[in-house]
């Protein structure tokens, strides 16, 4: 039962699996007699892989969050500010200063 409770709090938060992590699980699988070496190095890449997608979806829904809310509360974008400061600057160049 403990062995589910970790497989399963791995799932929940398989975005922070490091590949340690994932070869502690995995050897204590193997030490209880629950899975082969093969199947433990299986785990540890499915583990690992399913990690680095889940953070990189959960990088992609933070940015989005991030430029909405900015959107929404008016705030400008670096772009946005670059390209005012590139329009000052041509301003003031045209009025010699």
């Amino acid at each position: 039962m403990n062995i589910l409770k970790n497989l399963m709090h791995l799932g929940l938060g398989t975005f922070a699996v490091t590949k340690e992590k994932a070869e502690t699980l995995a050897n204590e699988l193997i030490k209880k007699g629950e899975i082969t070496k093969g199947e433990g190095q299986k785990l540890i890449d499915h583990l690992v892989t399913k990690g680095k997608k889940n953070k990189k979806e959960i990088e992609s829904h933070i940015e989005k969050t991030l430029k909405t809310n900015l959107h929404k509360l008016n705030i400008p974008t670096k772009k946005e500010v670059n390209e005012l400061k590139a329009e000052i600057k041509a301003l003031k160049k045209k009025l010699g200063k």
